[in-house]
């Protein structure tokens, strides 16, 4: 009913930067918050950012002044603005989508994209 897919990952080298973006598409009516997550090889997968429809944003300590999320709701696209990025950004990244309305009124949770990969790297 609801597909994600991000685009935008690829290599890059310490101190650059890389543009994710994330396309819901579906018969979605809206989507409370959009986020994106990483995991890292041996690692959990975090919280990375998170925006509400309203544009309440959440970061993690780590990415803070240097990450930026933004999401365009008539598109259903969520986007990460990645600067300054450092090696230990290197992860898969992924996007989410949570409490989403259908066009049958009915609310779907916790929605996954497939990943893309974000190396930093010299």
């Amino acid at each position: 009913q609801v597909h994600l897919v991000e685009s935008g990952g690829g290599l890059v080298q310490p101190g650059g930067s890389l543009r994710l973006s994330c396309a819901a598409s579906g018969s979605i009516f809206s989507i409370n918050a959009m986020g994106w997550y990483r995991q890292a090889p041996g690692k959990q997968r975090e919280l990375v950012a998170a925006i509400t429809s309203g544009g309440s944003t959440n970061y993690a300590d780590s990415v803070k002044g240097r990450f930026t999320i933004s999401r365009d709701n008539a598109k259903n696209t969520v986007y990460l603005q990645m600067n300054s990025l450092k090696p230990e950004d290197t992860a898969v990244y992924y996007c989410n989508a949570d409490r989403i309305i259908i066009a049958t009124m009915a609310l779907l949770y916790d929605y996954w994209g497939q990943g893309t990969q974000v190396t930093v790297t010299s």
